[in-house]
């Protein structure tokens, strides 16, 4: 049996880390011992409901129930987890914080704590620990856990959303490396589209893969739906702009993006009909695992989306924070839950399991090796410290959980795209809708 003393938890962020993941027997027995030094004793007889986001591979979900399980052996507390797509997650959220009952936890997205955050159980304590010991937070990682001067969740990872493409269909267009800017990336999307190999990017409700390109292409633009002091702008010339280039991007994608959700361009990608679309490492490792689709993971890598106008990265990638209503009768033991789930024994080979699909917020996760084993998931190393969040410039509260949840931008661009309204007519729609959330 593996022994670990008390001196060796303290600097398991970096000695545990780079020694080696924990897995098997050995992993239990670091729980065991963790859970006997850990600042949060689960109360008596705890058991705990957790709703999480539904996994897009599967690799990440089997390490992650057996990350809960050497929990539950090492505390006693009973984990019962279910999941569901990223857009039922909220509705079942706002249900629970209403009514004041419901699963004790729920793993989400974006914002998802702040349309609540009275309903949120204070974790200060939890970010506390895990910042000291593991090299501090990522700037956008603090803004969507805390809430004033109290953090409301636990801002467990993103998911990148980047650029996937099959790279013998760029070249066959006449790019030898994939577009770097907005103007290139159209002339791009012209080509791949007159070559037969088209793109495509979600124009339906997806919380994701939607909104996480047309947020991207309205600040490219210098585009934004509220200023620093959350007042409306989104009726702007700079929106139009970007609306017009949206446009003309969906004029070169396949065509049925409007109805498109957040597996459609998975399923799309793998199938040979489109060539590129804004997404997580899933594409990859699904096509890695099946012997009849080698052919695609060979021939596809990853991009940072491209530089716009503004002449900086306006990126927006997937926060999944984690939070605990505060009418859990067991907080002690959401505490507990929440901060093992970031110790580095068990998150560096959950993370690695997840083969580059789930990006770290701590900073001394910089060196798992993840991200260097395989030269196609680096560029998702670093989308945490990059990601932009839902706030835009404007802050990261109750008011912006709604404007994404209601996906109020993203209908904005669908409308325009589409045809259904014209750049003013769209624009307006969306400002009366904003104006009514951020009055």
């Amino acid at each position: 049996m593996t022994l670990f003393t008390r001196r060796a938890l303290v600097q398991g962020g970096t000695a545990l880390a780079t020694a080696g993941a924990l897995t098997g027997p050995a992993l239990l027995d670091w729980a065991k011992a963790w859970a006997q030094t850990a600042p949060w004793k689960p109360e008596a007889n705890a058991q705990l409901s957790m709703l999480r986001w539904k996994y897009f591979v599967q690799t990440e979900d089997d390490a992650f129930v057996k990350l809960m399980e050497a929990f539950t052996q090492a505390t006693g507390v009973k984990v019962n987890i279910s999941r569901e797509s990223y857009e039922d997650v909220q509705p079942k959220a706002s249900v629970a914080a209403n009514t004041g009952a419901g699963p004790d936890l729920f793993w989400g997205l974006y914002s998802l704590p702040h349309l609540f955050p009275q309903k949120c159980i204070d974790v200060s304590d939890v970010t506390d620990y895990l910042g000291k010991k593991y090299g501090g937070w990522v700037d956008s990682a603090v803004k969507y856990g805390k809430s004033g001067d109290k953090w409301i969740a636990v801002p467990v990872c993103y998911s990148g959303n980047l650029m996937n493409y099959r790279v013998s269909h760029m070249q066959k267009a006449g790019f030898s490396k994939f577009p770097a800017t907005t103007d290139e990336f159209l002339e791009y999307a012209k080509a791949t589209k007159k070559n037969g190999n088209p793109g495509g990017l979600a124009l339906g409700h997806a919380s994701g893969d939607g909104n996480g390109w047309i947020y991207w292409c309205l600040w490219a633009h210098g585009g934004n739906h509220v200023d620093q002091n959350d007042k409306v702008t989104i009726n702007s010339p700079e929106t139009e702009k970007a609306l017009v280039y949206a446009k003309a991007l969906y004029e070169n994608m396949i065509p049925g993006t409007a109805a498109w959700n957040d597996a459609f361009n998975n399923k799309a990608f793998l199938a040979g009909e489109i060539s590129w679309t804004n997404n997580g490492i899933s594409i990859y490792v699904a096509a890695s695992r099946d012997p009849t689709k080698k052919d695609i993971a060979e021939d596809m890598n990853h991009a940072y989306m491209p530089i716009g106008p503004v002449g900086k990265p306006t990126e927006l990638h997937l926060m999944y924070p984690i939070l605990a209503m505060n009418h859990t009768k067991f907080p002690q033991a959401c505490k507990a839950l929440m901060a093992f789930m970031l110790e580095a024994n068990q998150f560096n080979p959950w993370i690695g399991a997840a083969q580059g699909y789930l990006t770290h917020c701590l900073n001394a996760y910089d060196s798992n090796p993840v991200w260097t084993e395989d030269p196609k998931r680096t560029v998702y190393r670093d989308v945490a410290k990059r990601s932009l969040t839902a706030g835009g410039e404007g802050s990261v509260g109750e008011k912006a959980a709604a404007a994404i949840a209601d996906f109020v931008i993203l209908d904005m661009f669908a409308s325009y795209c589409t045809g259904r309204e014209d750049a003013k007519s769209a624009m307006r729609i969306a400002e009366r809708q904003l104006q009514r959330i951020y009055r």
